[in-house]
């Protein structure tokens, strides 16, 4: 008798084959996912890694690319809370082609998976994105952010008084998160190269495939692309100094 499908994904797809340009010169040595949060101790994969197993994660493939054996030597030494494959690019097949390669390696085929950017650091509940997806009956789904806009704002009347300046406000726009949700019918719908998101995603959206998770109020969540998010995901995080 087959065992019983789980109820929510186990296994997950993460992306770390990234330049990482933005961030140098942190990552002239190192993948992007192996860049510390400074007070951390910790790449940012390994922080991704007890996010996934804390959400009942058991299998992880991880696709790499440029200086894969950083990340390659990392894991073998690491103590990690889950089973960890990596599959590694040898030409560049786009974030769609990557995805696809990777997600051939995970272990059950025929069940849903996560799939994650290899730069984010968030703290949601998967398990409820899983059942908000199940309950669409999507093909995939996005979690969405509204991360704060890096400037002040001036707030005015409508004759043009100013009322008020505000430091830093969510954005009034959800941007796609890097976390997503996927049926396992999905890895068959993404291009051998090529990016999913100008190919697959219109069409699923088209067609009503697709949905948005928006990421629950309160919910921490940013996407590390430059020093200065290093510097304010530490502080966030209270670690600066730790």
């Amino acid at each position: 008798m087959a065992d019983a499908p789980h109820p929510y994904p186990t296994q997950a797809v993460v992306l770390a084959g990234g330049q990482g340009s933005r961030l140098r010169p942190y990552t002239d040595d190192r993948p992007k996912p192996m860049v510390e949060i400074p007070g951390t101790g910790t790449p940012i994969i390994g922080h991704q890694l007890k996010w996934l197993a804390d959400e009942g994660v058991t299998d992880v493939v991880i696709s790499c690319g440029r200086l894969a054996g950083v990340l390659q030597d990392w894991l073998d030494r690491a103590q990690l809370p889950l089973r960890v494959t990596t599959v590694v690019e040898t030409e560049p097949l786009g974030r769609g082609g990557g995805l696809k390669h990777a997600a051939a390696s995970l272990p059950r085929p025929e069940e849903p998976w996560y799939a994650t950017n290899g730069d984010i650091w968030t703290r949601f509940p998967l398990r409820e994105m899983a059942a908000f997806h199940r309950e669409r009956d999507a093909d995939a789904t996005l979690a969405l952010a509204r991360p704060r806009i890096p400037w002040g704002v001036v707030e005015t009347d409508a004759f043009g008084h100013i009322l008020d300046f505000i430091e830093a406000p969510p954005s009034p726009y959800l941007v796609n998160a890097g976390v997503y949700a996927f049926s396992a019918a999905f890895r068959d719908l993404l291009p051998a190269r090529g990016d999913h998101e100008r190919t697959t995603f219109p069409r699923l959206a088209r067609e009503r495939r697709l949905a948005g998770y928006p990421l629950p109020h309160g919910a921490y969540w940013r996407a590390i692309d430059t020093a200065k998010d290093l510097d304010e995901a530490a502080k966030e995080l209270g670690t600066q100094g730790r």
